[in-house]
């Protein structure tokens, strides 16, 4: 009997301890905290971190009304806390660090009598802790590119350095900024804005190095000064307007003769570039080309004209500040060379030619010699043969005193027609 009384008791006790665990075990899962910092920070500045309880993936749930049903617990070491505040369901803490490192911060709300309890939402976070100074250098112009980090050459800069101190701890510091610009020019400011105006284009890197002093009094009684530094840098690179091409070419050339046109761009790359012939000068439209890109302040086209007449290279170039356009006129007249398509065969006819040429002269005095031989010896008497050569050099015209001598032996020997007919 007695231990009945005990066993109903001891339900009695356990379910009166579940009763404040109630809120907590229906919220498990419903809710997520968000957290928020405003580190980095140097070492003995103050850092603040705020967690809030919100219903999770931005769900229609509502919060509870009575925000007292939850309590939040940190755990912040080695950071030192230095202060907390609760406000409805956000909790805030106040920490400093006096080492540097990445030291985890995490939050977890549980039912506001039972710390131990099931958690109803966690919360982790890092806090960059550094020995140096804190801040970022931003370069502004007043005209925007659409690349990052690019400007223009000859436009002034504003290059400023923002420090981040949220806690104001380094309030009462001094700060000297020393400035380098990456082409060679230096200056020291006690000003942590500066403007300055590039001349060329290029890539540079802005150099900052801040030094920060103040007076802060010493655990006894006295005062030191104190000291932190930094280094910071930004990437620039300086961008100049599309002011003009520069055609470098010949304005007058010859049909199947290769042409190399240089452009020169008076501008900053990268550039696309595009080109087309027209019989007049005309501004190239969308599409009506297909665009190169270039790397360089320099592009060579070449071209090879068929045929003779008056042309146009019009021409449009383009960075990421600015386009322009430029023409180039040529006038193009009939080669008096042959191309080479026609070279071979030409000198092919050619030599036929000759070679038919020297066939038929030697042909020729082959012939001349065996019938001046044949008339020497088949004259008889009469040496004939000078005079067969002379009559076959020179023609009828030949001495009247040879051609007849020529006749009578003839007339002597036999006639015309006694000859063998393979001289006649």
């Amino acid at each position: 009997m007695a231990r009945a009384v005990w066993s109903r008791l001891g339900s009695i006790l356990w379910l009166s301890c579940l009763l404040p665990w109630a809120p907590a075990g229906v919220a498990a899962g419903l809710y997520e905290l968000n957290l928020t910092t405003d580190s980095p920070a140097t070492t003995g500045a103050e850092v603040t971190i705020s967690a809030s309880l919100v219903a999770k993936d931005n769900s229609s749930l509502a919060l509870p009304a009575d925000t007292h049903l939850y309590r939040f617990h940190w755990i912040h070491t080695p950071l030192v806390l230095t202060g907390k505040t609760e406000k409805g369901l956000s909790s805030t803490i106040h920490v400093v660090g006096h080492v540097p490192g990445d030291f985890p911060v995490s939050v977890w709300v549980t039912a506001a009598d039972c710390w131990m309890c099931q958690p109803v939402a966690r919360g982790f976070v890092v806090l960059p802790i550094t020995e140096f100074l804190v801040g970022d250098l931003v370069v502004t112009q007043n005209t925007s590119l659409p690349w990052p980090s690019s400007y223009l050459t000859k436009t002034v800069l504003k290059v400023s350095f923002l420090l981040h101190d949220p806690s104001n701890f380094l309030k009462t510091a001094v700060f000297l900024y020393s400035w380098d610009f990456g082409d060679g020019t230096q200056m020291v400011t006690e000003d942590s804005v500066v403007y300055y105006n590039y001349s060329i284009i290029g890539t540079f890197t802005v150099k900052l190095k801040v030094v920060a002093e103040w007076e802060e009094v010493k655990p006894d009684a006295t005062k030191g000064v104190m000291q932190k530094t930094g280094d910071f840098s930004a990437s620039l690179k300086l961008q100049d307007t599309l002011r003009g091409i520069q055609v470098l070419g010949p304005t007058l050339i010859q049909t199947f003769q290769k042409m190399t046109v240089t452009l020169n761009f008076l501008g900053s790359p990268p550039l696309t570039v595009c080109w087309r012939l027209k019989p007049e000068c005309l501004p190239l439209e969308e599409g009506e080309c297909h665009p190169v890109s270039v790397a360089s302040t320099a592009y060579n086209l070449t071209h090879t004209f068929r045929d003779p007449g008056d042309y146009c290279f019009s021409i449009r170039a383009e960075n990421v500040i600015s386009k322009t356009h430029q023409y180039h006129r040529i006038q193009v007249w009939p080669s008096r060379i042959q191309p080479a398509v026609f070279a071979f065969p030409c000198a092919t006819l050619i030599t036929v030619m000759l070679a038919f040429i020297m066939y038929m002269t030697l042909r020729n005095a082959t012939q001349q010699k065996d019938m001046v031989e044949v008339g020497t010896q088949w004259s008889g008497g009469w040496n004939t043969g000078p005079c067969l050569e002379r009559i076959f050099r020179e023609g009828m015209g030949a001495r009247p005193g040879c051609l007849e001598g020529v006749l009578m032996s003839q007339r002597g020997s036999g006639t015309w027609g006694d000859m063998p007919k393979r001289h006649l």
